[in-house]
Order: structure tokens, then sequence, then C-alpha cells
């Protein structure tokens, strides 16, 4: 069952379901979930700590490759001087600037908004986990053939929340807290 507004803006009050929301979404918001904006963007930066590979996805272990950060919203700078462009054919990562708390009664499930493919641009998303806490991180690559201007601080994905009936299991992977990337090889948890 996907929660419904009301029920959504009662969760953050009560256990700050979503912190940092815009004054819009906590006023007006559209759907059934709530939009969440563009914070920082990330480049993957070629090979990652002590490995001569790019990354490593094992059974046991794990090792992104390095990220370098290329921009990042400044609340002190007007629009428009606080955007970024993404060039065609590039790949990047992005964070919001809201943070969740999910409970272990609820899940995540992350949605692009529309004008994002309108504008060729793909993401990269999953499930947000019962547990997690932390922003959210997605990959987006410009599929299309100009660049994309996004001002930080616009809307760019829309989260619904499902509730998990029966036992759910909270979330221990490495990326609580809203990490981007490994700093070198990694044991799983």
């Amino acid at each position: 069952m996907i929660l419904g507004i009301k029920k959504l803006h009662e969760l953050v009050k009560e256990i700050k379901l979503v912190e940092n929301l815009c004054e819009r979404e906590m006023n007006s918001p559209e759907g059934a979930g709530f939009d969440l904006r563009l914070g920082e963007i990330y480049e993957l930066d070629g090979p990652s700590t002590g490995s001569e590979q790019a990354g490593f996805l094992g059974v046991e272990e794990r090792d992104t490759p390095k990220i370098k950060l290329v921009g990042a919203h400044d609340s002190a700078k007007p629009e428009t001087e606080n955007f970024f462009i993404f060039k065609p054919g590039k790949y990047y990562l992005i964070k919001t600037m809201e943070k969740v708390n999910l409970p272990t009664i609820l899940s995540g499930i992350i949605f692009p908004r529309t004008t994002m493919f309108r504008s060729g641009l793909g993401l990269f998303n999953g499930i947000v986990q019962p547990g997690y806490c932390g922003e959210l991180t997605f990959g987006i690559c410009n599929l299309g053939q100009s660049d994309i201007k996004i001002s930080f601080g616009a809307r760019v994905v829309h989260i619904t929340f499902h509730e998990v009936l029966g036992a759910g299991n909270e979330y221990r992977g490495q990326w609580q807290g809203g990490r981007v990337a490994t700093e070198g090889k990694e044991t799983q948890v």
C-alpha cells in the first residue's frame, strides 16, 4: 500500500520520515509522495584507492570507483549561478538535499520526475530499504544530444513510501548515512 500525503506529513512530524523538505512539499505536494531536490553531483574519477581496476563488486568485498564532487547546492548563490550542466553521454552520481529516516515498516521507491526523461536524462535508482537513514544517491546519464542545465534545489525525483507487511529487516549496508562511494576495498556487512 502506498502511503498518502496526510499520513506522510504525520510521519514527517512524528519521526522525521524526511528531513529538509522544501516549503512546496510541506504545504502543497503533488501525488502520493514527495519530490526530492538536487543537492550534490559527483563524477566517477578513475581507479579506486589501492587497486588497479576501476571497481570491484565481489561476493564478500566491494570497491567502487573513486568519485569527485563536481557541484553542490550553495544557498548563498542566486539560481542564475547555482546550477550544473549535464553533458551528453556523461554519467554522474547525484545526491538529494533531503534525508530519509525509514522505520522497519516502510520502504521507499524512487521515480524520476517526467521532465528528467523528457530532457534525455536517464535515472538509475532502486528501492530504499527499511531502516535506511541518510541522503539518497542515484546515477544519472545524459542520453540526449543537448547540454541540460539543472538548478541546485530543483526537484528531480519523486519518492513514494510503501508499507512492509510482516517482519521487515533493517538495512545494515555500508551506504547508511548517505555515503556515495567506498574508500577502497570493503567487506560486505
